[in-house]
């Protein structure tokens, strides 16, 4: 089983994603450490990412979530996946779970103004906001919770 965690940028995606791996004992990997250095250079400028720029990141993230399968392992994916197009590609035949940390404007500001060594920067939250097309058939958790409690939340609804 693949769960791929989506949202928003500062939504803890990163956070929540790692915790849920490590109390499964599943893999873990984050989407945005396959990002291509021209994408990361252009999200540090501030640039948003167009449909173009996400296709070779979405062709390594399909090949992950393909080489887990194949190799008959769970895993959990942290990727922002912000539309329906990405995670129909991603999850395509594939047995899993997509789980959509929501989060209202105020809290992605705040957490994103306390992040500091990454390229994901505040001023990127607008357009992350208008790309976001929420899922219609996914397991959706408030993403004010604690670690502990989204991580129990998400595994209730596993079952």
């Amino acid at each position: 089983m693949i769960v791929l965690l989506m949202g928003v940028s500062g939504a803890g995606k990163t956070t929540v994603g790692s915790a849920l791996a490590l109390e499964l004992g599943w893999e873990y990997a984050d989407a945005d450490d396959y990002h291509p250095v021209a994408n990361v250079e252009k999200m540090r400028e501030g640039i948003p990412l167009t449909d173009a720029d996400r296709e070779p990141w979405l062709e390594s993230l399909r090949a992950l979530i393909m080489a887990w399968t194949t190799a008959g392992k769970n895993a959990v994916l942290a990727c922002s996946a912000l539309k329906q197009a990405y995670r129909n590609r991603l999850m395509a035949g594939t047995p899993g779970l997509v789980v959509y940390l929501k989060a209202d404007r105020e809290l992605l500001r705040e957490r994103l103004a306390l992040r500091h060594g990454h390229y994901m920067k505040e001023g990127m939250l607008e357009s992350q906001i208008a790309t976001l097309e929420e899922p219609a058939r996914a397991v959706v958790v408030d993403a004010r919770g604690t670690v502990k409690e989204i991580v129990r939340e998400i595994r209730g609804r596993m079952l």
